[in-house]
Formats: structure tokens, C-alpha cells, sequence
């Protein structure tokens, strides 16, 4: 092969990767704000109490936060949220293939393809987008590059360079607690490969302190914000992971299906047309099992795979949800574990390398080429939804001008600030048929008080808001401005046309000065002052965050470094 197309070659895995993910997000192409349920995105973020995780919630949201509002300062944070979604289901298909490249050289290109497939076009990602997980699927496209840094580091003494891979890849899946324990858990599995590099306890170490380190956004916010003493197992049930058509919870599961919303789903996966679906991916994933077993390096990682389809299903059974109540209730902190679906990612490294070692199972009967041929398709065809956000489901947005307008009010003025109607989600006529986080708090630099809680399928989960559901009790029983003023409200903000509880709040609204009034928007002054996190508080959140930065930064630079210096001009760990 000439050095030409050598060249050539090392391309066609990311422009493949690429042109599945475009396939999947082309309407986030066009101008807009990406906002779908969980997704959230906004021209302009501060860095309010509640972005650095001193909001007296459970800090979910960082470090994510702490980043668009640095990053938007410079760019519109809507494009800083579409191009983090888009490069991270580009890294899982090209992780993919350089992790079945590792593992499974004879499989070659048509493996690599076959696994870039897999790990790009499935139902974990049409459902987590759905739900508007956008920074967990980042951490998700980081999962395969996780598993070759530290499978590398097993076979080779690398040294830094290869550390630096380990640094960068867990710090990005931690953009978010829960992308940060699915990258630990993966390099801590992968500890267990063969190899005469760096020996299983140096390894172990290094990703434990690595992990700590990156985790230091939330487990500092959550010490000091307060958030641990909330009560979080409340939501166990509504959160567990459910049984699509024609498959019970064990099948939905194996088929990286089975989240706990049943709206959150490709329109394909509410018929029975799922269970088909299901066994075309099972299909490809069993017949390049027993080549995957037979290489040492791949064992653990489909250990994890079939652990991590049947824990979860395991956690949606009577006794499952009572020991994950325990351990909640046990150890302040976990209601991250709630929702049980979210872990099945742990098996895309696993069946990416099986799908993978399908072209070496069956290249007695048939060339490499046609066999990656027939599974990339099937793949496709058996999930054709997935295609242009989710058939039309995903896309952009455009607020109407009165949000920059009262955004550009409260941020001249930035008291704490109370939203009506009391409802978390909300459902706007210009922003599609899927209900919403309320955009505000993204917007200002003041505090937005919010419950947190969440109504799923009839039932109300708490969340950790005491203070705003005071302050909604006051004025949903229509109590005196004053009485709300002496409460720590600044402004009060009514989201016209999105459902709700209003209560007797209009005998409040009545007797208070309107700051702005359009058909979508209503914003009245009360003019109480809230109190911010101490100064102290906020000193270590930044530089809890400065951490993670640094590793973020650090790393890549680190691997840039390595990548020159290595003699056959083969990237490293990027």
C-alpha cells in the first residue's frame, strides 16, 4: 500500500463516523437552539450559584455548566452545545473502530466500519437524545477511547503519553457525573486485560486518582452545597428501565433500548417492530462473539456488556428497586444510579468489538467487504428513525425576542428569580411538541428558583429545591408582595401559554410593578434581595472546575506531544 493511501485509509473511519452522525443530527445543522426535554441551550451562560452546583440541587449539571458559561462568553453557547453533541457521537464511532483496531487487527477495515455502525447508530443514542442527554452521549462517544488508552497502557510501558489518553478521555466523559462513573467503570475493567506494559496495580491507581480528580466539580459541590442531605430515592420506580413491544425489560435492555420514558422513544421502538429490530443487533453482536472471546484484550469488555444489560434489569424487578432504594438511602449522593437504563452503555466498547469480529467469523463464506456490508445495513434499516433527528423530533429552535429582553433586565439587576406557572417542565407553542427544562436559568445571571421536581407517568418526584418551594407556596396561596419580598424574591417571571399550576398567585401579580409584558412573557419587580453562595464556596468551585480544565487541556496537549514523537505517525490515543 502506498504511503498515499495509507493516508487515504486513515480517513475513511471518522469520515464514516462523521457522515453518521450528520445522518442523525442534520437539523441541528440549521440556525437554532437546541432544546428538547433535558437539552438545554441558550446565546449567553453565567456562572450563577446554580452553575457551579451551589444551587441546593444535586449538581447534575456540572461540570457542563461551568463550561457553556466560560465558552459563551465568546461563542453562542447554542453552537457550543450542537458541536459538543455532534463531536461526541463522532468519537464513538471512531473510538469504536480504533478499539476494534486494537483488539482485532485481522478484522480490518470492513470491522472497523461494522463497529463505527454499531456504536453510532443504535437505540441508546435515538433515546438519550430524545431525553435531551446531549453531554451524557459525550461521555458515551469517550467510552471506546477510554478502554484503548488503558488496554495500550497494559501492553506497552507507554509513559506519559499514554497516561495523557487516560487523563483527557475520562476527563471529557466527565462533563457530567454520570459519563465520568461510565469512563471509570470502563477503565477499571479494562485493568484486566493481558498485558507486559504498565502492571494491573499502577494501572488501577492512576484511574482511581485520575477519576477523583475529574470528579471534583460535583463531589466538592455536593460536600458543600448541601445537596447530600435531600432524600433521592423517592424516584427509583419512575426512573427504572422499561419493557419495550414485544420484549420484556431483559430484551429491551440487550438491545440498547428500554428507557424509563416511554416518549423518549424512536416511533420504530413503540411497535412490535422493536423486537425484530432487536434481533438484527443481536444477530451481529453474536456472530462475532466467539471470534471477540478468543482475544484476551476483548474478554473484559464483554463481561461488562452482559453485566451491564442484566444489572440494570435486574434493578427494574421488585427487589432490585428496594435494594437501590437502600443503597440510596444508604449512602447520600447515589440517586445518580436512579435511572438504570443509562448504564446499558457500558456495553457499546463490548458489542462494537463483537460486531466487529462478525467479518472474521464469516470470512469463510464471505468477503470481509460484503460482510461489514450487510451488518452496517441492517443495522440501519432495522432503526430508520434515528435518521434526521430522530424523524424530525430533534431541531432547532428560536426563542421569540421578549427571553433576551427580560434576560437583559434581570442581568442589570440579577435578584433571585421565582417562575410561574409551578411547574419544572414546560411546553411552548414555538419550541415543538416535547416539553421542556425551563430555559431561564441558563439565561441570567441571578438564581432562578426552581423545585426540581418532576412529574413521570402520574407520579411526582421531589427534588431538592426547599427554599423555591416556599417561595412557591407563597405565591401560589396569593400571599402580600411583601411577604415574597421578605422571601428572598427579586423578580417574578410568567411563562404565558405552558401549563401549570397559577393558584391564587394573581392577587400577588396584581399588586406588583410589570418590568415587561409581551404574549409570551410577563416580568414583575418585587425587589428582594437573595443571598448568594458565600465567597468562599464559590473560590472552590472554581477551582475545582480549573482542575478538570486543566486535565481537559493538559491532556490533549499531552497527546498532541506524544503523537509526534511517535516513529510510525500513527496518533495516539486521538
Amino acid at each position: 500500500m502506498t504511503q498515499a493511501r495509507r493516508r487515504a485509509r486513515r480517513w475513511v473511519v471518522p469520515g464514516y463516523a462523521l457522515t453518521l452522525t450528520v445522518a442523525v443530527t442534520a437539523p441541528l445543522l440549521a440556525p437554532g437552539y437546541l432544546l428538547h426535554r433535558d437539552a438545554v441551550s441558550t446565546p449567553r451562560s453565567y456562572l450563577s450559584d446554580a452553575a457551579l452546583g451551589l444551587g441546593g440541587a444535586a449538581p447534575r449539571a456540572v461540570p457542563q455548566d461551568f463550561l457553556i458559561a466560560v465558552t459563551s462568553t465568546a461563542v453562542d453557547g447554542g453552537l457550543v452545545v450542537k458541536a459538543l453533541l455532534l463531536a461526541g457521537l463522532v468519537c464513538a464511532g471512531w473510538g469504536a473502530a480504533r478499539l476494534a483496531r486494537l483488539t482485532l487487527p485481522e478484522a480490518g477495515l470492513p470491522g472497523e466500519l461494522v463497529a463505527t455502525t454499531l456504536a453510532i447508530w443504535n437505540p441508546y443514542v435515538a433515546e438519550r437524545l430524545l431525553q435531551g442527554h446531549w453531554s451524557l452521549l459525550v461521555g458515551y462517544g469517550g467510552l471506546p477511547w477510554v478502554a484503548a488508552a488503558v488496554i495500550r497502557l497494559r501492553q506497552d510501558p507507554l509513559g506519559w503519553p499514554g497516561w495523557a489518553a487516560v487523563v483527557f478521555w475520562i476527563a471529557l466523559a466527565g462533563l457530567t457525573p454520570t459519563g465520568l462513573i461510565l469512563a471509570a467503570v470502563v477503565a477499571l475493567v479494562c485493568i484486566a486485560a493481558p498485558g507486559a506494559g504498565t502492571d494491573r496495580l499502577r494501572c488501577a491507581a492512576g484511574v482511581l486518582v485520575t477519576a477523583a480528580l475529574a470528579a471534583l466539580p460535583w463531589s466538592v459541590a455536593a460536600l458543600i452545597g448541601g445537596a447530600l442531605s435531600s432524600p433521592q430515592s423517592s424516584g427509583v420506580a419512575a426512573f427504572a428501565a422499561r419493557a419495550e413491544p414485544a420484549l420484556g425489560t431483559l430484551g429491551s435492555l440487550a438491545g440498547l433500548g428500554g428507557i424509563w420514558n416511554a416518549e423518549a422513544t424512536p416511533y420504530s421502538r413503540t411497535t412490535p417492530f422493536a423486537l425484530l429490530a432487536t434481533a438484527v443487533l443481536l444477530a451481529v453482536v453474536a456472530l462475532g462473539l466467539p471470534t471477540a472471546l478468543r482475544r484476551p484484550q476483548a474478554v473484559p469488555l464483554l463481561v461488562l456488556a452482559a453485566a451491564s444489560v442484566l444489572l440494570p434489569a435486574a434493578m427494574a424487578t421488585g427487589p432490585g428497586l428496594a435494594a437501590a432504594r437502600a443503597v440510596i438511602d444508604a449512602v447520600p449522593g447515589l440517586g445518580v444510579i436512579r435511572d438504570g437504563q443509562k448504564w446499558v452503555g457500558l456495553a457499546m466498547p463490548g458489542y462494537a468489538l463483537a460486531g466487529a469480529g462478525a467479518v472474521i467469523t464469516l470470512r469463510r463464506w464471505a468477503r470481509p467487504e460484503v460482510t461489514a456490508l450487510a451488518c452496517a445495513a441492517a443495522l440501519i434499516a432495522v432503526l430508520p428513525d434515528l435518521a434526521w433527528g430522530v424523524w424530525g423530533r430533534i431541531t432547532p429552535v428560536h426563542y421569540p425576542p421578549g427571553w433576551a429582553a427580560v434576560a437583559r433586565i434581570i442581568n442589570d439587576d440579577p435578584g433571585p428569580v421565582a417562575v410561574l406557572p409551578a411547574e419544572s417542565m414546560r411546553q411552548f407553542r414555538w419550541a415543538g411538541a416535547a416539553p421542556v427544562l425551563d430555559p431561564l436559568p441558563r439565561w441570567l445571571r441571578a438564581d432562578v428558583l426552581s423545585t426540581g421536581d418532576l412529574t413521570v407517568s402520574g407520579v411526582v418526584v421531589p427534588g431538592e429545591g426547599s427554599k423555591a418551594r416556599e417561595t412557591q407556596r407563597l405565591l401560589l396561596a396569593g400571599a402580600p408582595p411583601e411577604a415574597v419580598s421578605r422571601a428572598g424574591v427579586g423578580w417574578v417571571v410568567v411563562e404565558s401559554g405552558t401549563a401549570g399550576t397559577m393558584g391564587a398567585a394573581q392577587r400577588t401579580l396584581e399588586r406588583l410593578p410589570v418590568a415587561y409584558r409581551d404574549g409570551d412573557l410577563i416580568l414583575y419587580r418585587v425587589g428582594g434581595a437573595g443571598s448568594a453562595a458565600p465567597q468562599d464556596k464559590r473560590t472552590a468551585m472554581v477551582l475545582a472546575h480549573l482542575v478538570w480544565v486543566v486535565m481537559l487541556a493538559g491532556g490533549a496537549a499531552a497527546m498532541a506531544m506524544g503523537s509526534r514523537r511517535r516513529r510510525d505517525g500513527v496518533p495516539f490515543g486521538t
